[in-house]
């Protein structure tokens, strides 16, 4: 199922979110960028530069000025029938610059019920 990231109206990207996990209820899968992707870009630079690649924090200072800005950039995320989604984050990891050819993934937190529920009804497995 097609999940597209908004800015303002401005399309960031789509992920099929083809992993979840609802006990945590998260979602997450790789990440095709679109065209208003350049507007945010340099937000979730700074969260990769903060942090390597599956490991632990390297710049405590550079995390925090992360989810602020990230939390400050109000995205949202809508299902494939245009449906909001209530999410209470929604982070893209582009290490893209450390490894040219590593995909971008989308990972979102999803404490929205009736979300869980069709997405469950759908056969979704999880991961």
């Amino acid at each position: 199922m097609r999940h597209t990231v908004r800015l303002h109206g401005v399309v960031i990207g789509y992920s099929e979110l083809e992993h979840v996990d609802p006990a945590l209820r998260r979602a997450w899968g790789e990440f095709r960028p679109g065209l208003g992707y350049d507007l945010v870009q340099p937000v979730f630079r700074l969260f990769s530069q903060a942090v390597a690649r599956g490991g632990a924090a390297r710049d405590a200072e550079l995390l925090e000025r992360y989810h602020n800005a990230r939390d400050a950039l109000g995205l949202d995320l809508q299902d494939a029938d245009g449906r909001a989604v209530r999410t209470s984050a929604i982070h893209i990891a582009d290490y893209t610059a450390e490894q040219a050819k590593t995909p971008l993934e989308l990972d979102v937190l999803i404490h929205d019920e009736r979300y869980w529920t069709r997405r469950l009804s759908n056969g979704a497995t999880t991961t």
